[in-house]
């Protein structure tokens, strides 16, 4: 492999795509189209793209023809959005960069995307199948290290995910290598529960409501929630192809507005119960609101005799800055996808987050939103971040925080 310059990248998509327009929406005759075709996978994070939808939020910001399209896995939701099927998506945080480097696309050809804004904080979790609940795993995994030997299939949702991202740093931080000591499948979300019943495999790391169904058809037990292993970590994005924001900016502009709006709805406790009713019918996730609304409310039954109440790692969907797409939380993405081998080491990273990340956006989006000015962010870094295991990622060294790991692809 051969490390991802800046003039390869620059090459990834055109040069108007980087001339990152900041006229506001507000200010001109609307959006250029009135249509937008973004995608979901049904996950809880995907809400306040739905709940924009459904509430008119939408069709407030001028965008009256906006759909939200059923994507049956990440592989279709990439392809169909390389194809034009649709524009953009709620969308697994690292897999716009990789689909704008190629290292996603079946073909090596890349696909240029933004990142318009940051959808959610937690709300994941890793699960294990019944069978495992005697091994007293939570999140320390070391006691799963003589079964995991064993080459047992452990699941995430997408090479190079989110959800694969934190398992491997799960097994890792308990002296497992994922390369070696499992064997890793890719299942997607909504088949989660059905692979534990039939035994296809007994881990997985996946986002709501498919953990809580598990503990709640008693398959399996939440070995820990993700906001365990990082407090309040970036998960799912809104990510679009970028010769589609650089044709409509103002269209653009108008999406985030939207979903910024949504978001602030979604994350009220007193919104939580509709929210759980919207996402659960028929027309979206088809799943009871008992999977959806507990976790959602910071309301977590483990399965293994451990209940929380009003948990701080619920899933956040605009509180504590969870809209705005920190550039330091896309690096660190980057360099676990650097660890484990799914970027080349030597790619220019800061490069790469200035071409894909449209902070900028989400910034003048934030005023017609008319966001407070404590809700908007000073800087593009949340800071140094902290594990579970007391490693720290520091985005100003991330060659240091790579190169301190001891179990690494590269």
């Amino acid at each position: 492999m051969h490390p991802i310059s800046r003039r390869s990248l620059l090459r990834a998509a055109p040069i108007s795509a980087f001339a990152h327009s900041r006229g506001s929406f507000a200010q001109s005759t609307g959006p250029e189209v009135k249509k937008v075709r973004i995608g979901y996978i049904p996950l809880t994070d995907a809400a306040p793209l739905i709940v924009a939808k459904e509430k008119g939020l939408f069709a407030k910001y001028g965008l009256p023809d906006a759909e939200i399209v059923k994507q049956p896995s990440w592989g279709a939701l990439r392809d169909n959005i390389a194809s034009g099927a649709i524009d953009g998506a709620h969308i697994l945080s690292p897999l716009p960069y990789l689909m704008h480097t190629g290292k996603a696309m079946p073909d090596g050809k890349p696909v240029p995307m933004a990142i318009l804004l940051r959808l959610n904080l937690n709300g994941q979790a890793i699960s294990l199948d019944k069978s495992l609940l005697a091994t007293g795993a939570r999140l320390d995994a070391k006691s799963l290290k003589s079964v995991y030997e064993n080459g047992d299939v452990v699941a995430m949702t997408f090479p190079g995910g989110t959800h694969d991202l934190w398992l491997r740093y799960w097994l890792a931080a308990a002296g497992g290598d994922p390369a070696k000591d499992v064997k890793p499948i890719v299942v997607p979300p909504p088949q989660m529960v059905r692979n534990i019943k039939i035994g296809t495999m007994d881990t997985l790391c996946v986002g709501e409501p498919w953990n809580a169904q598990l503990v709640n058809q008693a398959l399996g037990f939440t070995a820990c929630v993700s906001g365990e292993i990082w407090k309040d970590h970036p998960e799912k994005a809104l990510g679009v192809r970028a010769d589609w924001v650089e044709k409509y900016p103002r269209a653009a502009e108008a999406v985030v507005a939207a979903t910024i709006e949504a978001q602030q709805w979604c994350d009220k406790l007193e919104n939580k119960a509709e929210m759980a009713s919207i996402v659960g019918g028929a027309k979206w996730f088809g799943v009871p609101v008992e999977d959806i609304l507990p976790r959602a409310m910071g309301d977590i039954d483990y399965g293994d005799g451990r209940k929380i109440s009003g948990s701080p790692l619920r899933m956040k969907f605009f509180a504590d800055r969870a809209s705005y797409p920190f550039r330091s939380h896309d690096l660190w993405f980057l360099t676990e996808n650097t660890r484990w081998g799914q970027l080349p080491a030597g790619t220019d990273m800061k490069a790469l987050i200035g071409a894909v990340n449209r902070e900028d956006i989400w910034r003048t989006a934030a005023k017609a939103v008319g966001l407070a000015a404590a809700d908007i962010p000073t800087g593009t870094s949340r800071g140094v971040e902290t594990f579970f295991d007391g490693v720290k990622f520091d985005p100003e060294a991330p060659e240091k925080y790579l190169a301190s790991l001891k179990i690494k692809a590269t």
